[in-house]
């Protein structure tokens, strides 16, 4: 009898030590995924001075759509921020970027200009590699969530305290009403 209930036992501890370990790498991998968008995010503030530089001998009348491209690129790249507003000062930036690529259009010899040609690609790649990457950071937390809130997940993340839901990086709306994904 003795026996049967060690077996028990170390059964059970296997079980909750498993549980926890997969609550911690899910949450681990959730951190990673974050840090990836970080890596785009960075990325493409950084290809906005460039940008803004080359707009500016072009459409020089234009200086508040400049002024709100730098304004808003400053705010996105605020690191204190948390993840919704993180996505609502992206979705700003995005915005504004696309009132900037917007006077390509007004403007054919910046259009034209292959500095400005080749930056409109790259954020076009950056943001294709954002939107990847918040992809996989919603998927990671999705799965996270799942194992938290589903049975055994949820008595043991109260025991370990690795409980502890993430917020979705998610874009709103405005950017998207205002903005087409890509800017070529």
């Amino acid at each position: 009898m003795g026996a049967v209930l060690a077996v028990l036992v170390a059964a059970l501890v296997w079980w909750v030590v498993r549980t926890y370990n997969r609550l911690i790498r899910l949450r681990n991998q959730t951190q990673a995924s974050w840090a990836q968008i970080d890596v785009q995010l960075k990325r493409r503030h950084e290809l906005i001075p460039n940008l803004v530089e080359s707009t500016r001998g072009y459409a020089t009348h234009e200086r508040t759509t400049l002024e709100a491209v730098v304004a808003a690129r400053g705010a996105a790249a605020d690191t204190d921020l948390g993840v919704t507003d993180k996505a609502a000062a992206e979705d700003l930036l995005t915005a504004s970027l696309g009132k900037l690529f917007a006077l390509g259009e007004s403007y054919p010899e910046l259009k034209a200009d292959l500095r400005f040609a080749k930056l409109q690609e790259e954020l076009t790649t950056a943001e294709n590699k954002i939107a990847y990457a918040r992809q996989f950071y919603n998927s990671a937390v999705q799965s996270y969530h799942t194992a938290l809130e589903s049975f055994p997940g949820n008595l043991v993340s109260r025991l370990g305290g690795a409980h502890g839901l993430r917020e979705y990086f998610e874009g709103g709306t405005a950017a998207r009403e205002t903005t087409p994904v890509t800017f070529a």
